[in-house]
């Protein structure tokens, strides 16, 4: 019971290797694959792309957590210039202004949103359809998701209001992509002792205390428990290395269709080579709808944003992600209701689909210090014991 066991070197994993080292105690963390990282895996340089949209809020605690501990390191901000190349997509067409619901709608921010109730009636009410259904679509980068209208109305309503805060954005580029973060949390690990193990797969639950840091069906494998559930998106990704061309758009958010698409390499050109953009887009697949379809709704999404990406592609590559892109809440349900992190026993879960708040990898983040604290505990190590701090 002096111990502790992780099960995942994604960022959950990570961080809670390092709050639970930070204690005094022993960990151990094994990774099935051979790199660390999880979904803030990287692909090899000149293009230096996620699996998916990937930003920090500074707005948070998790980005508190990692910046106190110094393991963010440089990063960007957007700039005026990149939010002056963001385009909206509606009706078919590019435009700078949103629809008047809309904006109507995010600054009414004092309206509280009810929890049993879908986004898309209880807006609509409020703000007419047509606003209802361009909010709702704007969430499309942050849920994944083709509809996100039939998600609970406070779900929807709370990450509208943070995305659309009427401040300078928090949104936070960290220089190198997140698998910098990630080799700052493995190299601040190993130097309080934690021993992690790569391409160690682990078919049997380790002995407790024992943290779960994986995707939720792989938890469900390893606890041999069916009722780890949770609706999540289904999108196709494309990714993109093009010849840099003045006009492009910095990003396009699609109000008609879900969709989303960002050079990331504006506020990070170290993602791209000098001269080239890399370009990151994303279109939520519709109910029975097939890769090849949802990818020529995005290729016309990005046509839009960045006009003969065709004849200027350098690099390529496609996927779709299912069930791996962070919770949504129903009609009914919050984060509270989803699978809870203390399981009994002496084990724990952590990742992006567990009982905890935030936006996306926020919530691996929160779940993970919760994870620790209560495998900790578990341990039998006292919690005013003097912590470490490197």
């Amino acid at each position: 019971m002096n111990e502790i066991n992780i099960v995942g070197g994604g960022i959950a994993g990570l961080v809670a290797a390092n709050a639970c080292a930070e204690a005094g105690v022993q960990v151990t963390l094994r990774e099935a694959h051979h790199t660390l990282g999880g979904r803030a895996r990287t692909t090899a340089a000149p293009y230096i792309a996620h699996e998916g949209t990937h930003v920090f809020y500074s707005d948070g605690p998790p980005w508190r957590w990692l910046t106190e501990r110094g393991l963010v390191g440089p990063s960007a901000r957007v700039s005026w210039r990149e939010i002056k190349g963001v385009r909206l997509r509606r009706d078919g067409a590019l435009r700078m202004t949103p629809p008047a619901g809309l904006v109507r709608m995010v600054t009414d921010r004092r309206r509280t949103a009810p929890i049993d109730r879908d986004f898309s009636s209880w807006a609509g009410e409020h703000y007419g359809p047509a606003a209802s259904r361009a909010a709702a679509n704007l969430l499309g980068v942050v849920t994944y998701d083709a509809d996100p209208g039939r998600l609970s109305a406070a779900f929807v309503w709370e990450r509208l209001l943070r995305v659309t805060a009427p401040r300078p954005p928090a949104v936070r580029y960290v220089i190198g992509g997140w698998s910098s973060v990630i080799a700052r949390l493995a190299t601040r690990a190993r130097e309080m002792g934690v021993v992690i193990e790569t391409g160690a797969r682990v078919d049997q639950l380790p002995d407790p205390p024992v943290i779960v840091a994986t995707e939720l069906a792989a938890a469900q494998r390893l606890l041999a428990d069916a009722t780890l559930l949770w609706d999540s998106g289904r999108s196709v990704l494309l990714d993109l290395g093009v010849t840099a061309r003045g006009g492009d758009a910095f990003a396009v958010v699609d109000l008609d269709e879900a969709g989303f698409l960002e050079r990331y390499s504006s506020p990070d050109p170290t993602l791209a080579p000098a001269g080239h953009s890399l370009v990151q887009a994303q279109m939520p697949l519709r109910s029975g709808e097939s890769k090849a379809d949802g990818l020529r709704r995005l290729e016309r999404l990005v046509e839009l944003g960045i006009p003969g990406w065709r004849r200027r592609t350098t690099w390529r590559r496609d996927a779709v992600a299912t069930g791996r892109t962070g919770a949504l809440d129903l009609p009914g349900r919050t984060w509270r209701d989803r699978p809870a992190i203390s399981r009994g026993d002496g084990v724990f879960l952590a990742g992006d689909m567990v009982a905890a708040p935030g936006l996306l990898g926020e919530v691996s983040i929160n779940s993970a210090i919760q994870a620790a604290r209560g495998a900790v505990q578990a341990a039998g190590i006292r919690e005013d014991r003097e912590p470490v701090n490197r």
